[in-house]
């Protein structure tokens, strides 16, 4: 049931607004039985249900799902030894109680860390007993834990730093059947700032999904240049929200191009990008963001 579920959800997402905008082939093969032309609107838990729970944690991805967020957003960094973690930033001091570059520290001593009384302490009216010493979890673990059962939206972070991280990303994807062949639909969309890490996943693996993140810098106007050269390896953009407007947002859904926007945490936003015309967005609170649309549907029955 959980897995149909997963389908599901896979099947309304990856649906007619994708086919224009897949950049191959064997891309567009993988979709070829999405032929709806209803659609999904993506609710990403973004680092997991973080708003409640300390961020890229296994029980902040539970809460996620359990708050009715359809893709587990995972932001990557690589250990000393080559294990790559959930993490956002590339120095671990802001999330445990540890310090220093996870460039430069093993497992064995990012383990060590206590992932989770620093969110007790910022955020004493979500805190529970069961967030202290609570460890970093590696992309390998959150398979276990979640396998074919879940929908994960991956972030290369920083690839320059850790080179061969699309690799060894690619290889665990592989391993536990995450990624698309034979039409079946994938697992995953992955994303990235760096064009070059996306340019070099699509031509390891074509049939996975990517979307092209956008820095909060991004200009409010996208050209037409700018969104065919990301058409040529990626399905969607990934921009600020706070950095673009509903004329932005019509001319990327024009060029074939998906749009998810990050990170909205208000009812008020939530509205206004729907009203606007996004394929979905990134949230700290999934929950709010499933209410919102629960609420429209009903209003516009």
């Amino acid at each position: 049931m959980v897995k149909l579920k997963r389908m599901l959800v896979l099947f309304w997402t990856f649906g007619m607004a994708f086919q224009d905008s897949i950049p191959s082939s064997n891309s567009i093969n993988q979709i070829n039985s999405l032929t709806s032309s209803h659609e999904k609107i993506v609710n990403v838990a973004h680092r997991g249900a973080s708003a409640y729970a300390p961020e890229h944690t296994l029980v902040s991805y539970q809460m996620g799902e359990k708050m009715n967020g359809n893709f587990i957003e995972i932001d990557l960094q690589m250990t000393s030894d080559g294990h790559l973690i959930s993490m956002h930033d590339e120095r671990v001091d802001r999330t445990t109680n540890g310090t220093g570059l996870v460039k430069n520290m093993t497992l064995k001593e990012i383990k060590q860390l206590d992932a989770g009384s620093w969110f007790n302490e910022k955020y004493p009216h979500y805190a529970k007993n069961e967030y202290e010493d609570i460890q970093v979890p590696t992309l390998e673990e959150v398979f276990k834990a979640f396998g074919q059962g879940a929908n994960y939206y991956i972030e290369t972070k920083s690839p320059t730093v850790y080179p061969g991280m699309e690799e060894k990303l690619l290889k665990l994807l592989e391993k536990y059947n995450l990624t698309g062949v034979n039409g079946e639909p994938s697992y995953v969309i992955l994303q990235s700032f760096s064009t070059e890490s996306l340019k070099k996943i699509h031509k390891l693996n074509e049939h996975i999904p990517l979307v092209q993140l956008l820095p909060d810098s991004s200009p409010e106007r996208i050209s037409d240049f700018q969104l065919a050269s990301i058409k040529e390896n990626a399905i969607g953009v990934g921009p600020s929200f706070k950095e673009i407007n509903q004329e932005y947002i019509e001319k990327v859904r024009k060029s074939g191009l998906q749009i998810h926007p990050y990170t909205i945490n208000t009812s008020e936003d939530m509205k206004k990008a729907l009203k606007w015309g996004v394929n979905g967005i990134f949230t700290n609170h999934p929950d709010l963001f499933h209410e919102v649309l629960k609420n429209i549907e009903q209003e516009t029955k």
